[in-house]
C-alpha cells in the first residue's frame, strides 16, 4: 500500500493547484485559466500546455488528450451534467458514521466495475469527508481511500496558480494519447 497527501486549492471556474506528496512520487499541478502545468519536483521535469477556460474542461482535456486523471475530479463533477449517476445500479444509506471526530451520513453505491462509499458531513456545510473506491473488475478488489479536510476560507493570491520553474528544472512536452480508431473499414 502506498500513501500520499494531496493538497488542493480550487477557485471556480478557472484556477486549480494540486500538490501531491507521496511515498512513490510528488507532483504539482497548476492551472491559471490559461495554462496547465504538471511538475515532477523529484525528477526535475515539467510540461506546460495551453488550457481551456474552466476546470471542468481541463478535466476532460487532461483525461482525453493526455491520459491523465486529476485527483478527486469527482468533487468537481458531482451535481453537474458530467456526473454519471445513470451508471449507479444500487445505493444504500447506512446512516450516521464518524470520520475523524465529525459526524457524517454514510452512503454506499454500486455501478459496473466500481463500488464506492462516501461520508458526507452533517450540518451547515455538507461536504464529503471520506471516499472509498473499490475496483470490482479485479479479483484483488483494490481500494483507494481518501480522507478529506476542508478550509472554506483559504488565503492565497493568483501567483499560487502560476508555475515559476526552478532554474534546474527541465521543460518537456506532454505526450498526447493516440486517437482512437474510427472503426471505418
Amino acid at each position: 500500500m502506498f500513501a500520499h497527501t494531496t493538497d488542493m486549492l480550487a477557485v471556480r471556474p478557472n484556477k486549480l493547484r494540486i500538490d501531491i506528496q507521496g511515498d512513490q512520487k510528488s507532483r504539482l499541478v497548476l492551472y491559471d485559466g490559461k495554462t496547465f502545468t504538471l511538475f515532477a519536483p523529484r525528477a526535475g521535469y515539467y510540461a506546460s500546455a495551453d488550457a481551456p477556460p474552466t476546470i471542468g474542461q481541463l478535466i476532460d482535456i487532461a483525461r482525453d488528450k493526455y491520459g491523465m486523471e486529476l485527483p478527486l475530479v469527482d468533487l468537481f463533477l458531482w451535481g453537474g451534467p458530467q456526473a454519471s449517476t445513470n451508471k449507479i445500479t444500487e445505493a444504500t444509506d447506512f446512516g450516521p458514521g464518524d470520520v475523524e471526530g465529525t459526524t457524517c451520513e454514510h452512503y454506499a453505491f454500486r455501478q459496473p466495475g466500481l463500488d464506492w462509499q462516501v461520508w458526507i458531513q452533517l450540518g451547515d456545510h455538507p461536504l464529503p469527508r471520506k471516499l472509498v473506491l473499490t475496483t470490482t473488475t479485479d479479483d484483488a478488489r483494490p481500494q483507494h481511500i481518501s480522507v478529506l479536510t476542508w478550509n472554506l476560507a483559504p488565503s492565497y493570491n493568483d501567483a499560487a496558480f502560476v508555475f515559476d520553474p526552478p532554474t534546474d528544472a527541465h521543460k518537456i512536452v506532454f505526450a498526447e494519447q493516440k486517437a482512437a480508431a474510427t472503426g471505418s473499414n
